[in-house]
C-alpha cells in the first residue's frame, strides 16, 4: 500500500458534492486537500462557509482556479457544472495530474450526443477517447491506469448497478430478457438538484410534495443507455427513465422493471445477484423478499439491492437505494481515487449509514 500523502484539489467546492468530498477526504488517512476553488468566494475560509468542518479543514481557504496551483496536485476532483473540467483537462493532464470529474464532461463517448444534450462542443475530444466512465464495480481494471475518470451520475449508478447482473447474463445467454422496454422509476432527494437559490426547491414548495420531472428527456438517459448496451453486448437496449423529486434531503430509490421473454423460465435471480456482487464491499444484495430503504444508506457509500419476481411471472423488479451525494457522487469518486493510487477501496469510506 502506498505510504505517500496524496495532494488533492477540488474545483467547485461550495456545492453539496464539494462539501461531501471535503467531509470524506477529511478522514482519509493518506489525503491532504491542498487546493479548493471558488471564484465567487475566493478568500473565504472553508470552515467559515461550512462550520461542520471546523477542526478538520482549518486553514483551507477558497481561491480562484488561477491561484490554486492545481498543477501541483496529484489528483483534482471537479465538483462543477458540465463544461468546466473539459476546459481545464489538457493543462492538468500534461502536468501529470489525475482528473476525477463528477460532472458530465467525460461520461458520453460520442461528442455529437454530448452536444445534443449539453449544447456544447466538447473541448478535448482526444482526452474523451481515453477517459474511463463508470463505477469502480463496473470499470475497476480500466480505472487503474486511467488519467481521467468520468464518474457515473447518481441516478445512473443506481440503475446501472441494479441491472448489471441481468445484462451480463443476457450477454452470455442472448434473448433471455426484453431489453427494449426497460423501465427505471427513480426518486431523488432535493440535494440532487444542487446548492442553489431556486423557488421550486424551497421548503414551502417541496415539503409534503412529490412529483416527476424530465419526462421529455433527461440528460442521464443517454449515459445510462450507453453503459447498458456495453453490459449486454448489444445496441438493442432502450430505457424509459422517469425521475422524481422526493421531499427528503438525501437518497435515491430506483425501481427497475425488466421482463423475461419466456415466463416459464426458471432463473435463480437471488443467486445471480449474490454471486455477481459477492466481492463488492459497497454493493449489498439484501436477503430475498427485502425492500431496501433510503435511510439504510444515508451518509454511507453503500448501495443496497433487492430483486423480486412477483408471482414468479415474467416481470423482474429490482430495487436499488443509495445516498446520492456519497455512492452517487463524492463517495464513489473517493473509492475510484483509491483505485488510481493503489489503495484499499474502503480507505476513508468504511462507515455505516446514519440512523435516524
Amino acid at each position: 500500500m502506498q505510504e505517500k500523502t496524496i495532494n488533492a484539489g477540488i474545483v467547485g467546492g461550495t456545492g453539496y458534492t464539494g462539501v461531501e468530498l471535503l467531509r470524506l477526504l477529511a478522514r482519509h488517512p493518506q489525503v491532504t486537500v491542498t487546493a479548493i476553488t471558488s471564484r465567487k468566494d475566493a478568500g473565504t475560509p472553508v470552515t467559515a462557509m461550512f462550520p461542520s468542518l471546523r477542526g478538520f479543514m482549518d486553514g483551507l481557504v477558497f481561491s480562484t482556479p488561477e491561484e490554486a496551483k492545481l498543477t501541483d496536485c496529484d489528483v483534482v476532483f471537479f465538483a462543477t457544472p458540465h463544461g468546466v473540467a473539459m476546459n481545464m483537462a489538457r493543462e492538468l493532464v500534461a502536468a501529470g495530474v489525475k482528473i476525477i470529474d463528477l460532472a458530465a464532461d467525460f461520461r458520453l463517448r460520442d461528442t455529437a450526443v454530448f452536444k445534443t444534450w449539453y449544447k456544447l462542443d466538447h473541448a478535448c475530444p482526444e482526452l474523451l477517447e481515453e477517459a474511463v466512465y463508470g463505477q469502480p464495480e463496473t470499470m475497476r481494471e480500466k480505472m487503474k491506469g486511467a488519467r481521467i475518470l468520468g464518474m457515473a451520475g447518481c441516478y445512473p449508478t443506481s440503475i446501472e448497478l441494479g441491472l448489471l447482473p441481468l445484462l451480463e447474463f443476457e450477454k452470455a445467454h442472448p434473448g433471455t430478457f426484453d431489453l427494449e422496454h426497460i423501465i427505471a422509476d427513480s426518486k431523488s432527494g432535493i440535494s440532487g438538484s444542487g446548492r442553489k437559490a431556486d423557488v421550486s426547491l424551497i421548503t414551502a414548495e417541496m415539503a409534503d410534495n412529490f412529483h416527476a420531472y424530465g419526462l421529455k428527456g433527461h440528460r442521464h438517459t443517454p449515459e445510462i443507455e450507453q453503459q447498458l448496451k456495453l453490459f449486454a453486448g448489444t445496441e438493442n437496449v432502450k430505457l424509459t427513465f422517469v425521475p422524481h423529486l422526493l421531499p427528503t434531503i438525501r437518497g435515491i430509490h430506483s425501481t427497475i422493471y425488466v421482463r423475461l421473454k419466456d415466463a416459464s423460465m426458471e432463473l435463480d435471480l437471488q443467486g445471480l445477484y449474490e454471486k455477481r456482487y459477492a466481492g463488492e464491499y459497497f454493493v449489498d444484495v439484501m436477503p430475498a423478499g427485502s425492500t431496501p430503504e433510503t435511510r439504510s444508506v444515508r451518509g454511507s457509500n453503500f448501495l443496497r439491492l433487492a430483486v423480486h419476481r412477483p408471482g414468479n411471472g415474467d416481470l423482474i423488479v429490482i430495487l436499488a437505494v443509495e445516498d446520492n451525494l456519497v455512492k452517487g457522487a463524492a463517495g464513489q469518486s473517493v473509492q475510484a481515487m483509491n483505485i488510481l493510487f493503489g489503495l484499499d477501496e474502503k480507505t476513508g469510506l468504511d462507515m455505516p449509514a446514519l440512523i435516524p
